[in-house]
């Protein structure tokens, strides 16, 4: 049957399957037109001001000129090519700015297509480390507590503590989870916090720390699990005490790189070097899907030999697209050319400045601000995925013309550098009215 008299809603309802959306009771998806700056644009006329970075990949602003003319170019000349036994301008380029972004001795690219393969990447590299280098006894991951790192299986194992994968638990590989210290604006109590988080890092390590293959960490800010912060300090003396027992670091910087924490890449601020990170989302501008896992030195050259054994055997078909190359080589030209850390530094003070007001009202609990990201938890101090009162915060921002999404109690906004102050005003003005509106529901 002919669907030119539907609507794109009425078709989407007929034949897609939505991303963490319970399909039976979801209202309608909105259906957008266009995007542009900080907007989207919905097919009846109106625009929201996208706080969401629409799944935190937008960097620069919808439909920049600049990344969008790259990608036409590239698409005029090649769109793709096989990766294994051929190379192509617009990766090498992107892994020449993406090495001389990071820090020594990260200095192999690995390329793939999303965060959770990224992590992918990085587990499978350090599991085969081991062996490649004869120690077949190193069985075990470790990761923070609350940490999300993707919807893969090694992503899910070592994020299980997240709250979202308990129908795949048996299928898991072995993790230990350790406790994270959050910390938030006039948070008196997070060094004894921490205190006693590296206590019980310290007895794990001495128990199993010869058994681990790696350790991993979203590096200041646990994203999905309700944007928990913690000071660069804690984050640099756990990392420091893994790579004194030798355990590989890998950084989780799907969220967190380019630009989001106010520096390129969150690691900067905490003073520590990983032997692997993995990056995603705005490696592109937010255009096109694409990740990559940069390998220490040490690691990639442990891969190394005269036969296939000890080569890594990953890939997939559109590894090192050419056109998602070419938007993050733009991508990366945009951070000098406008002054994009710069820009994210205003949104941040502007944020705090806010988060200093809408912290007075009843029931606003920690809040917290790092670059471009500004939250607050409503009602229990712990963030909880499941509560209710996100979606009425959510529905009441899009009255407003506003992408807010929560996760559970605790709302965040999260703009894309090109935010006019004016813009991030309208967004910050407007989810205050919505959290006094609706705080008979969160505040007791």
């Amino acid at each position: 049957m002919s669907t030119r008299s539907l609507s794109t809603v009425d078709i989407d309802r007929k034949y897609v399957w939505h991303p963490f959306t319970q399909e039976r009771t979801a209202p309608p998806p909105l259906p957008v037109a266009r995007a542009k700056g900080a907007s989207l644009f919905l097919e009846d006329g109106r625009e929201l001001l996208d706080m969401a970075c629409s799944w935190w990949v937008n960097v620069h602003g919808h439909s920049h000129p600049k990344i969008a003319e790259a990608i036409a170019r590239q698409a005029a000349t090649m769109e793709h090519v096989i990766f294994a036994g051929f190379t192509h301008e617009p990766a090498a380029r992107l892994a020449e700015a993406i090495v001389n972004a990071l820090p020594r001795p990260l200095s192999r690219v690995f390329y793939s297509d999303n965060g959770s393969t990224a992590v992918e990447v990085a587990l499978k590299m350090a599991w085969q480390y081991w062996r490649n280098t004869g120690d077949n006894n190193r069985r075990l991951f470790l990761a923070f507590q609350g940490g999300y790192h993707g919807d893969t299986f090694g992503a899910m194992a070592v994020g299980r503590t997240s709250g979202y994968y308990d129908p795949f638990d048996e299928l898991m590989c072995e993790v230990r989870h350790l406790p994270f210290a959050p910390t938030w604006m006039g948070d008196a109590e997070c060094e004894a916090r921490e205190a006693l988080a590296l206590a019980e890092i310290d007895a794990l390590l001495a128990a199993h720390g010869h058994e681990a293959a790696a350790f991993l960490a979203e590096p200041l800010v646990q994203g999905a699990s309700g944007m928990n912060m913690c000071r660069p300090e804690f984050l640099r003396t756990v990392v420091e005490r893994m790579q004194a027992r030798d355990i590989p670091v890998i950084l989780d910087e799907v969220m967190t790189g380019f630009g989001r924490t106010g520096t390129m890449f969150a690691m900067e601020q905490a003073h520590v070097v990983p032997d692997l990170v993995c990056l995603s989302k705005g490696i592109s501008g937010g255009f096109l899907p694409l990740a990559a896992t940069v390998a220490s030195t040490r690691i990639y050259e442990a891969f190394l030999g005269e036969d296939f054994h000890t080569a890594f055997a990953h890939g997939h078909s559109f590894t090192a697209n050419p056109l998602g190359c070419a938007a993050g080589v733009a991508s990366f030209a945009l951070f000098q050319e406008e002054g994009t850390l710069e820009r994210i530094g205003r949104i941040t003070a502007s944020n705090r400045a806010w988060l200093a007001e809408v912290a007075k009202l009843p029931g606003v609990t920690r809040p917290r601000a790092l670059g471009s990201i500004a939250a607050v938890t409503l009602g229990r101090d712990e963030s909880d995925y499941h509560a209710g009162i996100g979606t009425a915060v959510k529905a009441k921002c899009f009255e407003r013309g506003l992408l807010i999404r929560p996760m559970g109690n605790v709302v965040y906004l999260m703009p894309p550098a090109c935010v006019s102050p004016q813009e991030l005003a309208r967004a910050q003005e407007g989810l205050t009215e919505v959290l006094r509106e609706t705080a008979e529901l969160y505040a007791s």
